[in-house]
């Protein structure tokens, strides 16, 4: 079976946020191919990251409904540890992400942005 998730290092979670702590191993699927000579993690991949931790800590609704604002930065590399920091906003249905790390004691932010969940009915 191919290997698409993290491994999970430390969580932190509240009501509405949670802070993972994620090392992003070198033989995720989602590295094959996305650069030969220079393998790094798709921003779809991040994406889906989002998602799928929100919907399991912070119970989101199921269904993507769009992107508000999204940026890439700096690319995620393979066996880098990274923080991904979620917030979810009930009352607009919004979910808040971004991706960080340290280097030389100094965040590092790879990606963040804001997409709207919902329901399939919506």
């Amino acid at each position: 079976m191919a290997k698409r998730k993290p491994t999970l290092l430390a969580c932190e979670q509240s009501e509405h946020h949670v802070l993972l702590t994620f090392k992003v191993d070198e033989d995720i699927e989602d590295f094959k191919g996305h650069f030969n000579h220079f393998p790094l993690l798709p921003g779809v991949t991040q994406i889906d990251w989002a998602i799928f931790y929100a919907r399991q800590y912070l119970n989101t609704p199921a269904h993507f409904k769009g992107m508000e604002v999204i940026k890439f930065q700096e690319p995620i590399l393979p066996n880098a540890e990274v923080t991904l920091s979620l917030t979810w906003d009930e009352s607009k249905q919004k979910l808040a992400f971004s991706y960080q790390s340290q280097r030389n004691d100094e965040a590092v932010t790879h990606s963040s942005g804001k997409m709207k969940l919902g329901d399939a009915s919506e």
